[in-house]
């Protein structure tokens, strides 16, 4: 069952709607917390799992004044560009380090390239979609299995390394949506229908899309709450020694930022701690960074009310 008239099926229709509507009640939350980096690539992502519902439901369409290998082209390259962003976005999003490479080079060499070579270069010479599928997708095929074992090791050994739990469900359960797409290359190779590829494409996401909601609903109760407690109270010293360990400070970047926090420059705080000026701005500069912060006031407000993120 089509929508509008057009080649779309209803439940791509309803799959792009409703991550549309999520995107919607999202986007205002990281507004209001630009410094969430998770929700800021997975907003991305987001984006474009809809434009891959849209081009795939709506193209190829030979009523369109665009010729159909151009609408082929367009369609199968939102596909290649959301499996690209996956690496990336666990490398980002989650910090997974052990992905560099495939961020970075694989995913250029071995999903990217063939695009290029197959979908692009080659289909736009001869417009055989059968030659570009069976052969153009051989290396994405198998080197998709490689990306899954690759995050999957990642997460793995990033838990090992005492991450936060709350982290690690999350890693999990974005790994579990992103798996079904390791099958794409078989479903266009067999040309199963629209209805199956939405289905394998779209259910996990939206069910982490979910938990990211929940989760922001929470963070925003949780933000709401303590700013009164704050505005009432003021901020309690462990909360603020809570977030020098949420933010992994070594033991001297705490006594620095804990001299900082009560008012002490630079000067003085080198003097009790016996160690030198430029030493207290090189601690200062490296809690900058691992805060995402850029000034000293930043970096003491985050301390203050960065625990909102549970």
């Amino acid at each position: 069952m089509n929508v509008f008239g057009t080649e779309m099926h209803i439940i791509t229709f309803l799959f792009s709607s409703l991550e549309t509507l999520m995107f919607i009640f999202l986007l205002p939350g990281y507004l209001s917390r630009p410094d969430d980096k998770p929700r800021f690539w997975y907003l991305i992502l987001l984006l474009l799992l809809i434009l891959y519902n849209v081009t795939g439901g709506l193209l190829p369409n030979t009523e369109y004044p665009i010729p159909v290998y151009v609408q082929n082209i367009i369609a199968y390259g939102s596909g290649f560009l959301v499996a690209s962003y996956f690496p990336f976005y666990f490398y980002t999003a989650f910090n997974l380090k052990l992905l560099r490479f495939h961020a970075l080079y694989g995913v250029p060499l071995f999903l990217l390239l063939p695009y290029l070579l197959f979908f692009v270069i080659s289909y736009s010479i001869h417009e055989d979609l059968n030659f570009t599928i069976q052969y153009g997708i051989i290396v994405p095929f198998f080197y998709s299995i490689v990306l899954l074992w690759a995050i999957l090791r990642a997460i793995r050994v990033a838990y090992k390394e005492n991450r936060q739990k709350n982290y690690y469900v999350e890693e999990i359960a974005v790994y579990a949506a992103v798996a079904p797409w390791a099958l794409m290359t078989v479903i266009a190779y067999f040309e199963f229908s629209q209805l199956t590829e939405a289905l394998f494409t779209n259910l996990g996401f939206l069910a982490v899309t979910g938990m990211f909601i929940f989760k922001s609903v929470r963070q925003d109760r949780n933000a709401i709450s303590r700013l009164r407690y704050i505005s009432t109270n003021g901020i309690r010293p462990e909360q603020f020694m809570e977030n020098c360990i949420r933010f992994q400070f070594t033991p001297r970047e705490t006594e620095v930022i804990t001299l900082l926090h009560k008012g002490y420059n630079t000067g003085e705080i080198a003097e009790r701690l016996h160690i030198a000026e430029r030493t207290v701005t090189t601690h200062i500069q490296n809690m900058m960074a691992k805060t995402d912060t850029h000034s000293r006031l930043e970096l003491l407000r985050k301390l203050e009310f960065g625990i909102f993120e549970v």
